[in-house]
């Protein structure tokens, strides 16, 4: 760790000091002090840096669904980046992102057949505000300007992003944010649906919200809402019962775009392509991200519906039609990644694995009621939460000193809060959801 480097102002820079990386959501100090690096991964494995093997339970960051270092994955980035490494977006194409489209739409719920492609699942969020947005305004009801969160949701990390999203500690530090957004209330509701399994009982009513925020502002000047189907980063809340299909319905009322949030929950983490799929209701906008390609390179799809591309396909035929784009949009060893990605999912019967799985993966996260410090879990596809009693005055260093001995142990699980959140590899096994259990069981029984 103490290569040299060039000399600034006579002094030999370190190298791998670890103090230049400003880590992101982490706390750098206490990294920094005991750092905990990985040097590979294999399927559903990480190896550490002193020879460990740690078992992935949150398919690295919500992303890797297929498990790590795939052999079709990693072929086909080798071929692409010798074959053409770079092709700009703008005026120009290449091949694959037209494959890698047209795919993705066969892929997607009926009526959601154009894709515009990102880098991450916080890009894609922002695009389709800025779809929604515009999309109104070609349409002649320029006065639809409002964007409709929700709080505890997680729409990445750039300016609408937060402001659409509703977590509190990623909103602070930001001033002002967007204005014209309100939220509706969260679905959180421990009480009335303690140890859920699937969609929570009680809660539809909640949908309501929607309705009061239209009459308080007119509905004639929202836009768009956006949610996740199963909100993920706050610690994993499933839908109530009849929810989204209610939000629909106020959306229909009103002529307002509903967008799903499904960087986390598409691509099979809820047993099917996505969770408009799973919970039978057609979002206007899809966004998406993370297991798009598996995590391997960053990538992130936006879809709309037909109706909305087209609203925006008028005027002179040279002209741009959507003032927006990445110098990365459909990378072409980004979309050689994702093919390679799609074509794993339907060779292995990922999506159908992952639904075949859930009651099994339920039954294992469910049994850890009545562990020590657990006071609630929530279940549905192949995620679940362990929401643990936070110690008195100091939250979040429960589930954080959790989180550091389950590393110990041999298991990788992500907190947030007091919440230990769960997303394992859709190539998990029966026996390693056991592992992960009674893993957790000997963490929980050994932290304070």
């Amino acid at each position: 760790m103490n290569e040299s480097a060039p000399i600034r102002g006579g002094n030999v820079v370190p190298t791998n000091n670890l103090e230049a990386f400003w880590m992101p959501f982490s706390a750098n100090r206490q990294f920094k002090e005991a750092p905990r690096m990985f040097i590979g991964a294999k399927d559903m494995h990480y190896t550490t840096a002193d020879g460990r093997q740690v078992l992935d339970g949150t398919a690295g960051l919500w992303c890797v669904n297929a498990g790590h270092c795939r052999p079709k994955i990693t072929e086909a980035i080798a071929k692409q980046a010798a074959e053409l490494d770079y092709a700009p977006a703008f005026q120009m194409g290449h091949p694959k992102a037209f494959e890698l489209a047209s795919r993705l739409a066969a892929l997607a719920p009926t009526g959601l057949d154009h894709v515009f492609f990102t880098n991450s699942g916080s890009e894609s969020v922002e695009t389709a505000l800025k779809i929604a947005l515009a999309y109104h305004r070609v349409k002649g009801e320029g006065a639809r300007f409002r964007l409709i969160g929700r709080e505890r949701g997680y729409h990445g990390v750039n300016f609408g992003g937060i402001s659409v999203g509703g977590i509190v500690g990623n909103r602070k530090m930001f001033g002002t944010l967007l204005t014209g957004v309100d939220h509706m209330r969260h679905t959180h509701d421990p009480v009335r649906n303690p140890y859920s399994d699937g969609e929570a009982e009680h809660g539809v009513e909640l949908a309501e919200d929607l309705s009061r925020i239209a009459t308080l502002h007119d509905p004639s000047t929202i836009a768009a809402v956006i949610v996740e189907p199963v909100a993920g980063s706050t610690g994993v809340l499933p839908p109530p019962k009849g929810y989204l299909k209610r939000l629909r319905e106020i959306c229909d009322q009103h002529g307002i775009l509903l967008i799903f949030d499904e960087v986390i929950t598409g691509y099979g983490r809820m047993g099917a392509a996505f969770a408009a799929d799973h919970f039978g209701v057609t979002p206007d906008i899809i966004v998406s991200a993370k297991g798009l390609s598996n995590g391997v390179i960053p990538m992130g799809a936006v879809f709309v519906r037909d109706t909305i591309y087209e609203a925006f396909m008028q005027g002179p035929e040279h002209m741009i039609e959507f003032a927006h784009g990445y110098t990365y949009s459909g990378n072409p060893i980004a979309s050689a990644a994702a093919l390679a990605t799609l074509d794993t999912y339907r060779e292995e019967g990922l999506f159908e694995r992952a639904k075949a799985l859930t009651p099994v993966w339920a039954d294992a996260i469910q049994s850890l009621k009545g562990t020590r410090h657990v006071i609630d879990i929530r279940t549905t596809g192949l995620i679940g939460a362990v929401e643990l009693e936070p110690i008195p005055g100091q939250p979040t260093k429960r589930a954080f000193s959790a989180f550091l001995k389950a590393y110990e142990k041999g298991l990788l699980i992500r907190t947030t809060g007091d919440i230990i959140a769960l997303s394992p590899p859709l190539i998990i096994s029966e026996d390693q959801i056991g592992e992960i259990v009674d893993t957790l069981k000997m963490v929980l029984n050994d932290v304070e």
